[in-house]
């Protein structure tokens, strides 16, 4: 007896996980877990979102500001009388 002949990939759609038949089902369960949990902890969940919008602030700021590294790249140098951008008087 030699071994079994395994299944060809050919007639599956490319793509992966993501536009599989699994995914729907982990997609499915995930918005079951969803409705059920909202119904039963919506209470604390309304509770705690202001504090969580108010901790996402610093982490924010963080994150857009690239942790103050100091190094001046935002700001813009000052124009002079001889820049080709002019000062925009004419």
């Amino acid at each position: 007896m030699g071994k079994p002949a395994l299944k060809s990939r050919e007639g599956s759609p490319p793509g992966g996980f993501w536009t599989s038949k699994a995914f729907l089902v982990c997609l499915g369960f995930l918005a079951v877990a969803i409705v059920l949990l909202w119904s039963e902890h919506r209470a604390h969940i309304l509770g705690a979102a202001f504090w969580l919008l108010l901790l996402a602030c610093p982490l924010l700021h963080v994150f857009m500001h690239h942790g103050h590294s100091g190094n001046g790249s935002h700001q813009r140098p000052e124009r002079g009388e001889n820049s080709p951008e002019g000062d925009g008087h004419e």
